[in-house]
């Protein structure tokens, strides 16, 4: 997080990355996320000192709702795998991720 960010913004940042993990994108990636949709929700609320025209306008990433992030493949979600995986008596599932899931269920 950028210096300066308030404890909510913390709090957003820590949201967000977290949920990025649990669909299973990299520690790396999610870290992207939350500070990408974080800044850009200080850019638009005035609170960071410099900001691009594209961040300003437009829907908000929480308006936004991941509309245009990944194409949506309308795949199996985390959950639907963790119980495919469970019926399937998978060992180790509880400590893996989507992405982990997908390849052990022959899904991805």
């Amino acid at each position: 997080m950028p210096a300066g960010s308030s404890s909510k913004r913390e709090r957003q940042y820590e949201h967000i990355k977290e949920g990025a993990v649990e669909r299973g994108e990299s520690e790396k990636r999610a870290k992207e996320i939350a500070a990408r949709t974080v800044n850009k929700e200080r850019a638009r609320s005035g609170e960071s000192k410099t900001s691009s025209k594209s961040s300003r306008k437009g829907a908000s990433p929480s308006e936004r709702g991941g509309r245009r992030s990944s194409g949506g493949s309308g795949g199996p979600t985390y959950d639907e795998l963790y119980e495919e995986a469970k019926r399937r008596d998978v060992h180790g599932r509880s400590s893996m991720n989507k992405a982990e899931l997908r390849r052990e269920l022959g899904k991805g």
